[in-house]
């Protein structure tokens, strides 16, 4: 099912911002709250920043890894997930001139983000949005909730997917953490 959703920089938002760091490249407007706008809601003309993207079938998942995240994925909006952080991302253009077979290679058989990913579930809730289907910055926004307990297991999870051959293809990254 595909999802517009946009999330919202500024004054505004159910979630507190605690910081915006520029992980590579340019940074984003430092903004005190951020809000998540589902569908094809209006958008609030106060925001400073606006990121767009919308949910799509799941990309270089096999059967196998997409029935085990599926098991496994907790929802969002659990009332005991009072953190969260959006990762936006975009990967270089030597990233989207290989050819899905050589992606699906770089992402899972060398880098393991699946396999890295489903160690954390389903203490860290996840859903990803495609930018780059919409012409936008960001390639990728990966939304992420987890309870408070559970912050040094994301910390560890974000710190292990930066260190694989995959990163080697990201150009630009925010990384904005919040609670609610």
């Amino acid at each position: 099912m595909i999802l517009p959703v946009a999330f919202t920089g500024g004054e505004i938002g159910v979630w507190r911002v605690e910081r915006i760091d520029a992980v590579v490249g340019a940074p984003l407007p430092i903004v005190s709250r951020l809000g998540m706008v589902e569908g094809q809601k209006a958008i609030a003309a106060t925001a400073t920043w606006v990121l767009r993207g919308v949910t799509s079938d799941q990309r270089y998942t096999r059967r196998a890894e997409h029935e085990a995240l599926t098991a496994t994925q907790a929802q969002l909006g659990r009332p005991e997930a009072t953190c969260a952080a959006l990762i936006p991302i975009t990967k270089s253009e030597a990233w989207w001139g290989l050819t899905q077979d050589e992606r699906r290679e770089l992402f899972e058989e060398r880098s393991h983000h699946i396999a890295i990913g489903l160690e954390y579930l389903p203490a860290v809730a996840r859903r990803l949005h495609y930018g780059r289907d919409l012409g936008e910055a960001f390639d990728f926004l990966t939304w992420f909730e987890y309870p408070e307990e559970s912050r040094a297991a994301f910390e560890e999870l974000v710190a292990r997917l930066r260190l694989t051959p995959e990163w080697e293809f990201v150009e630009r990254e925010i990384d904005i953490r919040l609670t609610r």
